[in-house]
């Protein structure tokens, strides 16, 4: 939907209408005959038809184009009230700053800030509601450090409110210390799993380490029962020799 033609100062040209709402163009649209529409018209005419609802031509959506530029410097030089003047705003600016102007409108309705509120208020008069708002929060008046709504202070307790932050923080205490012992117990018993298989892999080299001393003694007894084999040969053959 447009702007309404209402709200506008002065002439508004025909072909800054809308072909469908007749309206003025919001964020408009062009087809290949250059009747414009606003964006959301001509896409909810598309949904049920495949023409233009002026001349009957066929469009498709992929057809639309941006609005001729000087088109769309004559829509924005319009000037137009803000659509809060029935709740007295007297400002009148341009089309291309209004949205701007609204979102900042002093007349503007926005939604109480306080939760569970639900009274709608004039920008301007925002302060005011919320320094009377039944559901505006404060500080604990006594120190206990609990945040207030106006509803809740006859019903407030700071010692049971204390008492109960004190159960909130034993408990969170005792899960983080729990959280504690369960990482330390992971972690020993990653370290003695890493010191069993360590003393496994020791274990082994020290019976391989035996097993070539064995090795080594029995070629060492071989070499010297050889050794005594060849000195007693040359003592025979000495023998042998002096008895020639």
């Amino acid at each position: 939907m447009g702007y309404d033609i209402e709200r506008f100062v002065g002439y508004v040209n025909e072909g800054l209408l809308c072909s469908i709402c007749r309206d003025v163009l919001e964020d408009p649209l062009q087809a290949p005959c250059e009747h414009a529409f606003c964006t959301a018209c001509i896409h909810g005419w598309l949904v049920h038809h495949s023409n233009c609802p002026e001349d009957r031509q066929v469009i498709d959506v992929s057809l639309l184009r941006p609005l001729y530029r000087y088109m769309k410097n004559d829509l924005n030089r319009l000037q137009l009230h803000c659509r809060n003047r029935e709740y007295g705003c007297e400002m009148v600016c341009s089309l291309e700053s209004i949205d701007r102007h609204e979102r900042e409108c002093e007349y503007s309705q926005i939604p109480c800030s306080n939760a569970g509120c639900t009274v709608q208020i004039e920008r301007r008069n925002l302060d005011g509601h919320l320094a009377v708002c039944e559901y505006r929060s404060r500080e604990c008046p006594n120190g206990c450090g609990y945040t207030l709504l106006s509803a809740e202070d006859t019903q407030h307790n700071c010692v049971a409110e204390l008492r109960t932050e004190l159960e909130l923080l034993r408990s969170e205490m005792i899960c983080r210390v729990e959280e504690a012992k369960h990482e330390m117990e992971s972690r020993l018993d990653s370290q003695r799993r890493h010191m069993v298989q360590k003393e496994s892999i020791l274990q082994n080299e020290i019976e391989e380490l035996k097993s070539q001393m064995s090795r080594m003694m029995s070629d060492v007894r071989s070499l010297m029962a050889a050794e005594r084999q060849h000195r007693q040969e040359l003592e025979q053959a000495e023998l042998e020799k002096r008895e020639l």
